[in-house]
């Protein structure tokens, strides 16, 4: 493992099984917090080709998992947030 760990509190509920109907608000970073999706110039976001091929996963995970919708989305430089709805029960 290279550099600093940051140990963040999980905010996960104890008891909750994330494979229940729901929306859920996902937030992923990349490793080490690298910036490897793009910049923010003047105020926006320029996706680079990382970011690009993020964002165009992001929207092919409603054919690749039938369960899931995707929702709302936004690549920042060092992590993404989307949110996500399990429509349908999915096995673990």
């Amino acid at each position: 493992m290279h550099g600093t760990v940051n140990h963040r509190r999980s905010i996960r509920l104890k008891d909750w099984d994330y494979t229940h109907v729901g929306m859920y608000f996902v937030t992923i970073c990349a490793q080490n917090r690298e910036c490897l999706f793009g910049d923010a110039t003047e105020g926006k976001m320029v996706l680079n080709d990382a970011g690009g091929m993020v964002e165009r996963w992001w929207s092919k995970l409603n054919h690749r998992f039938p369960a899931v919708q995707t929702d709302k989305f936004v690549a920042m430089p060092n992590h993404v947030h989307g949110i996500i709805a399990i429509v349908h029960g999915v096995e673990a």
